[in-house]
């Protein structure tokens, strides 16, 4: 499996980014797609997971009611759209996949490359 993040940048508080996963040589173990961040000093951590094939999507408290994530199963692509974007959301962005429903970083297998966002005050 392969995955490609892109889509990072440079964006002032309260405005948007939408982040874009590539995925290659998927298999029926990459039932779940999620996107993870770790911000300078500080651990990985959950941010949103979709169900490749349900859909059903599930988001860390922090990002809720801003970052929605999606896929499109013909493209083998998975998104991640944040808006309202705050300081703190400032961190390199990992896609991954997993084969069971889960926010534990150990549970995902397969890692993009990361991207990373900047929010400013």
């Amino acid at each position: 499996v392969q995955l490609q993040a892109s889509g990072g940048g440079l964006v002032q508080a309260g405005g948007s980014l939408r982040l874009s996963c590539a995925g290659s040589g998927l298999t029926t173990s990459d039932n779940f797609m999620g996107w993870f961040r770790q911000a300078p000093g500080k651990a990985r951590e959950f941010v949103a997971r979709i169900a490749w094939r349900a859909g059903r999507t599930y988001y860390a408290d922090s990002v809720k009611g801003r970052f929605t994530i999606s896929r499109d199963g013909a493209k083998k692509m998975f998104y991640l759209q944040m808006n309202s974007l705050k300081p703190e959301d400032t961190a390199v962005y990992y896609c991954a996949t997993a084969a069971w429903a889960s926010a534990v970083v150990s549970d995902y297998h397969s890692w993009g490359q990361g991207t990373l966002v900047t929010v400013s005050s």
